[in-house]
Order: C-alpha cells, then sequence, then structure tokens
C-alpha cells in the first residue's frame, strides 16, 4: 500500500503543479499512515480509506498552498489538523496555528508533530470564539468548517489589519454568499482542481472593508 500511495501522491503533485521535497512527500505520506492508524479508536474522520485520504485530505488541503500569502495562519476547527498540518509540511517557513475543541484531535495533532518532526505548528484546544491572540494573523483559514457567514462572525477577532479569511469550500451558492455579513469583501474565488476528485472545490478569500 505504501508504494501505491507514495505513486499516487507524487502524479497527484505533478497534476496539481505543486513542487514538494522527498521529505515533504514522506511526511505527507506519514501523516496519512498515522491518520489511519488513530482513525480506528478515534474516529477522526469518515474517511476510512487510505487512498480517499490521500485525495479527500491531504491533496484537497495542500492545492490551497500555492494562494497562501504571510507568515502566521491559523486553521479554525482544524479536526486532525486539515488543511493545517499537509500546509504546514509544504510550508515550513511559516507559522500555523490549529485550533479545535475537541482534545482527542489535539492529542493526534501533537503525536503528528513529534513523530514527522514538524515545527512550524502549534496545537490549542479552543472553541474558536474564547481564543485570542494579541498580534493578529496573516490568514485564517476554515475548511468545511462552517457557513462563510458563521465563519465570519466567529473568527472576526483572528486576523491583523490586513488579515485574509481563506474559507475552502466545495459547492459555493448564491445564497451563502448573499449571507456574507455588512463590512466584508469578497478579493478572489478561485476554483480549485484537485486530481481525482470529481467534486466541485472553491477558495473563497475575503477582508474586512
Amino acid at each position: 500500500m505504501t508504494s501505491e500511495l507514495k505513486q499516487q501522491l507524487a502524479l497527484d503533485l505533478q497534476a496539481a503543479k505543486l513542487t514538494v521535497t522527498e521529505q515533504q512527500q514522506q511526511q505527507l505520506l506519514g501523516l496519512i499512515a498515522m491518520l489511519d492508524k488513530w482513525n480506528k479508536a478515534y474516529n477522526l474522520t469518515s474517511v476510512r480509506d487510505p487512498k480517499q485520504m490521500l485525495t479527500r485530505h491531504i491533496v484537497d488541503s495542500i492545492v490551497v498552498s500555492p494562494y497562501l500569502t504571510g507568515q502566521r495562519f491559523i486553521d479554525v476547527g482544524t479536526g486532525p489538523g486539515l488543511p493545517g498540518l499537509p500546509l504546514a509540511i509544504l510550508n515550513p517557513d511559516k507559522e500555523f496555528v490549529l485550533l479545535d475543541s475537541l482534545g482527542k484531535r489535539i492529542r493526534f495533532q501533537k503525536q503528528v508533530q513529534f513523530e514527522l518532526g514538524i515545527h512550524n505548528v502549534t496545537s490549542v484546544e479552543s472553541r474558536v470564539e474564547a481564543y485570542q491572540d494579541e498580534r493578529g494573523f496573516d490568514g485564517v483559514l476554515s475548511r468545511a468548517f462552517a457557513s462563510i457567514k458563521d465563519m465570519l462572525n466567529w473568527c472576526h477577532h483572528l486576523p491583523n489589519e490586513q488579515g485574509i479569511f481563506y474559507a475552502l469550500k466545495g459547492q459555493l451558492t448564491d445564497d451563502e454568499m448573499a449571507q456574507i455579513p455588512d463590512g466584508y469583501h469578497v478579493i478572489d474565488t478561485i476554483e480549485l482542481q484537485v486530481p481525482r476528485l470529481d467534486e466541485q472545490r472553491h477558495l473563497l478569500k475575503l477582508q474586512t472593508k
């Protein structure tokens, strides 16, 4: 299975036009192995098949990497560390805070960081509305966490003055877009292509006016 996954990852990275070092590829594969192992006891994700984990969790996360600008990022409602851990692996020069309210998910993330040698991640067990950071973040990431309206309402205190909200979405409905609160504007809507995934994926970048 490992060689099969390694080959699939290499092909997907090529298709997504992402340049990833051999060490980073090993870390991404290590993350899948740990997710698969821990999932049996802790039920971290409904995706059970490692090949599907590669597509739906790893590649689905890292296709966002080219669009990140800045140095400090927070991933809210990160679950087992998605997209934060794969993005941290690809961007060792950037800093990531991973926020989740469930202790088992945070324990998993910390074990991943320890075993795979990931040094640019801080995992925090907290509800997003209770979390404070004085410096503010260049980017606030959210993947399958909430509606755009809820994300902005709950996370409004997290970015710095120039900070950007990155909402990773499947389909974008007119209804959801119409509910974006006053005081925010859409900088960009990017249609993402995820190899082997025949579903819509979008990245919505927003900022306060």
